[in-house]
């Protein structure tokens, strides 16, 4: 069974978004925040119909519906580390990233307008 991701600490998530903020990002913290804003999604969107990858740091399946159990899910989000960010924290909206590029998403339930922004 994979493990399950878990929010950061506010105080780790508060520096680092600071660290990103002023241009000083330190090692690890694209990796903190993508895992923390990730494990916040799955606590918001309980599921397994939509894998959301932000690669190279992790995946998740969220939102309620058809439970995915191997081969490709019925829907697939991806983004880049600083895109999940960006509309984790509310600094880009769901038609943004799509229009421009930004993010792939496929399937029925690959809208995630309603659980953005996280945090």
């Amino acid at each position: 069974m994979p493990v399950r991701l878990r929010p950061s600490g506010p105080e780790e998530v508060s520096a680092a978004l600071r660290r990103l903020a002023a241009g000083e990002e330190e090692r690890g913290d694209l990796r903190l925040l993508t895992k923390h804003f990730l494990a916040l999604l799955e606590e918001k969107a309980p599921g397994r119909s939509v894998e959301v990858r932000v690669p190279p740091y992790a995946a998740v399946q969220v939102v309620p519906g058809v439970r995915h159990t191997r081969g490709t899910p019925p829907a697939v989000v991806e983004c880049d580390a600083r895109t999940w960010l960006a509309l984790a924290i509310g600094e880009l909206t769901w038609t943004e990233a799509v229009e421009s590029g930004r993010i792939s998403a496929s399937g029925e339930r690959a809208d995630l307008t309603a659980y953005l922004p996280l945090g």
